[in-house]
């Protein structure tokens, strides 16, 4: 992390913050972050589900019938500022004309890494999680700066948090964290020839980091012990990957 990041991280984290500072914020979110879906009258609507048809996959934008499903942004405006995040509330017409609030969350994105050392062990890291108030296993990642290419981001964010340098990186998939509400996208990448170097989390980071043999990381999360989403899709990726490459029998 460059040094001037650093240092707003640490004036961020210094800066002494009162009680009622920090129950206006709290406030202030929770009276925000209040319509996640249509909150207009729910009782005069008439519209169903599309009927289930047996089809072969369609994504992105190529099914027509999906023309009737946008909806139209009539407005957006900041509802609430943060250090990571920022909460936008936009109105929207939806599809048969009637008007909604859509609160969500924009974010600038982040990167993950699945670091496969040469005899075949996955590196995680175990941190402690506020929001769910435990320590969690994960693999190494972190948030795309501005005007940051994520495969940079990913080398970088290996480097800090395990003080792995790897020869070489391979992008495997993207995913949407919680589309329902946020715009984060996690771009998520495979390292190899793993070189052990000098670790630098961040001023708020105390990470341990495990190295831990990929048949048991798959099982965990197989077996429902590993919940975080892009540790769980990194971990099914493995799986498949491996599956793929192993030699089949005649």
């Amino acid at each position: 992390m460059a040094d001037e990041n650093s240092k707003a991280t640490e004036s961020i984290i210094d800066e002494p913050t009162s009680g009622d500072q920090l129950t206006d914020a709290i406030d202030s979110m929770r009276s925000s972050v209040t319509a996640f879906t249509f909150d207009g009258d729910r009782s005069s609507h008439d519209h169903q589900s599309g009927t289930p048809e047996r089809r072969e996959l369609v994504l992105g934008d190529n099914d027509p019938r999906d023309a009737s499903l946008s909806e139209r942004v009539l407005s957006e405006d900041v509802a609430w500022t943060g250090k990571i995040f920022n909460v936008d509330r936009l109105q929207v017409e939806l599809p048969d004309g009637r008007k909604a609030t859509r609160d969500v969350v924009r974010h600038p994105g982040a990167v993950a890494v699945v670091a496969l050392t040469d005899d075949g062990r996955i590196c995680l890291v175990r941190q402690y999680r506020t929001a769910l108030g435990r320590v969690t296993v994960e693999i190494p990642a972190g948030k795309l700066d501005p005007g940051e290419d994520p495969l940079s981001c990913a080398a970088r964010e290996l480097l800090e948090e395990t003080g792995l340098k790897a020869q070489k990186m391979a992008f495997l998939t993207t995913i949407a964290t919680s589309c329902g509400f946020a715009d984060e996208l996690i771009h998520i990448y495979m390292a190899t020839g793993l070189e052990q170097a000098a670790s630098d989390p961040d001023v708020d980071e105390f990470i341990n980091v495990d190295l831990v043999e990929l048949p048991e990381f798959i099982d965990a999360v197989l077996d429902g012990k590993i919940e975080d989403a892009k540790t769980v899709v990194g971990a099914l990726i493995c799986d498949a990957v491996s599956h793929r490459l192993a030699p089949q029998e005649q």
